[in-house]
């Protein structure tokens, strides 16, 4: 029961907060957090003793009359992942989304608990649904609770980036409803392993696949797809952008893989992976080129995620690469999960410091900057050790991921992705290295601020990015549990 409790718990914390208030709803979101940590804690303990997923029919039907959720070790590792976020963020955004007593309770409060359960309901069911049309739904309700977080205050700017990023949801929810109505014509289920079991490579499931890969591109951001991203960032509150970039982008992701290397294990993809790769290498080089070139701090972080989201896309041609050699599979796999582990903690932290650094110094222009690591100086710090992770500097969670791929790509004989690896490290560390220097600069008229205390909660994220590097390589063998087996081309 722990994969439908890991849904049904935010899900129902969502339709409770709605009638309680703003202040009802930040008191009882703030009591699941621990729960939901708990369940998360114990699928990933259930599922490393036994080795295999969680499997739970509902309703004691199985497919394919039935639906099944299916927890894996990805699903149990990014659920823990979700899980610990989702709690920091609840944690900081109580200063700006909090109600005290005897305060009036405000609009964007309420709806602000209620998104964010379930923001956390969405992403525990996509990682969960065994089903293509369920998937969907879990990404209708992860869109839907996304979109509303970009534009809490109500202004102009911010309500023309939430309408960009939904259009460009919907264009994406589209396509990928095409390509599932399709393969439900062409084999008569939706269920994942049964599709592993009868997919052929007949034109109906290439141009399903096809249709559903760009539909899950646009909702993740990989360029040219990127356009709804920076300008979201740039307006929504701190907290919001942290769970958007931590996790919103993952959600489609992960589906992603799960379409590619569990749908359809057995057709011809090294072409395609080549060229999923090549925009991932384009969004790696021109999304930090494009950082490095901003003026304010919180879009420099935005278009950092664009590049970031980039490294996710290398695993797929090494995957492909990887038929009849299982340690070199597993190696991928393992860089491309921990990648996205990684990049959750450390931009999230990255984000929530940024957001009380330009509310701290009334402004985030990375020029004025000068006397920013006097006046906050864990905020500073937080954005240092996250942007080691990101930089992939030993021994940080973003380095063993980095170095992970790096190897698989020189294994696999494809070593123009090593450079791309390497290079994007460099220019990661320049836009990195720009705001360290800017504000670790003392003069006359610097900057000047207070420290909030909530400074702790992302130095704690930034962290957990860094201690993840720490960890042996034996201790990712979670990830690996449920996998598809690129040797044999069955799912496990």
């Amino acid at each position: 029961m722990l994969p439908v409790l890991a849904v049904v718990l935010p899900v129902a914390g969502m339709v409770a907060a709605l009638p309680l208030g703003a202040r009802g709803a930040e008191r009882l979101t703030l009591a699941l957090v621990p729960f939901g940590l708990l369940i998360a804690l114990g699928m990933a303990a259930a599922t490393y003793a036994s080795g295999a997923p969680l499997v739970h029919l509902l309703g004691h039907w199985a497919p394919p009359l039935g639906l099944a959720f299916r927890a894996d070790g990805l699903s149990a590792a990014m659920m823990l992942t979700a899980a610990i976020v989702i709690g920091a963020v609840a944690l900081f955004a109580r200063a700006g989304f909090g109600t005290p007593a005897g305060a009036p309770e405000r609009r964007e409060a309420l709806s602000f608990w209620a998104l964010l359960l379930a923001l956390w309901g969405g992403i525990n069911l996509v990682l969960v649904a065994d089903d293509l049309f369920t998937l969907y739904v879990a990404l209708e309700l992860l869109s839907f609770a996304a979109v509303p977080l970009v534009c809490l205050d109500g202004g102009r700017a911010t309500l023309e980036a939430a309408l960009r990023y939904l259009m460009f949801a919907l264009l994406g929810s589209v396509l990928y409803l095409l390509g599932v109505a399709l393969l439900y014509g062409a084999y008569g289920t939706l269920d994942i392993v049964l599709l592993s079991e009868r997919t052929r490579a007949i034109p109906a499931t290439i141009v399903a696949v096809a249709l559903m890969t760009a539909g899950l591109l646009a909702k993740t951001a990989l360029l040219p797809l990127h356009l709804w991203l920076p300008p979201a960032h740039s307006g929504a509150p701190a907290a919001a952008s942290a769970v958007l970039s931590a996790l919103v982008v993952k959600g489609s992701f992960v589906l992603l893989v799960r379409l590619w290397f569990g749908v359809m294990p057995g057709l011809p993809v090294p072409a395609a992976a080549q060229i999923l790769a090549g925009l991932g290498a384009a969004a790696i080089i021109l999304g930090s080129a494009a950082a490095l070139a901003q003026a304010r701090l919180k879009l420099l972080v935005a278009y950092s995620t664009v590049a970031q989201i980039g490294y996710l896309f290398l695993m797929f041609p090494l995957l492909a690469a990887a038929l009849g050699t299982p340690e070199d599979a597993a190696r991928a796999w393992t860089g491309g999960v921990l990648q996205a582990v990684s990049h959750a903690f450390a931009k999230a932290a990255m984000f929530l410091a940024v957001g009380l650094m330009a509310k701290g110094l009334g402004h985030d222009r990375i020029a004025d900057l000068a006397g920013a690591g006097r006046a906050m100086p864990l905020c500073l710090l937080t954005f240092g050790l996250a942007g080691l992770s990101l930089m992939g500097v030993p021994p940080s969670g973003g380095f063993a991921a980095k170095w992970l791929l790096l190897t698989s790509a020189i294994e696999a004989g494809q070593w123009w992705w090593a450079l791309v690896i390497l290079g994007g490290g460099l220019l990661t560390g320049a836009y990195v290295y720009r705001v360290l220097a800017t504000a670790l600069t003392a003069g006359p008229g610097g900057a000047t601020g207070r420290e909030d205390s909530r400074a702790w909660i992302a130095l704690g994220l930034a962290l957990i990015s860094v201690a993840l590097g720490f960890l042996p390589l034996g201790a990712f063998g979670l990830v690996q549990i449920g996998r598809l087996d690129l040797a044999v081309g069955g799912v496990p």
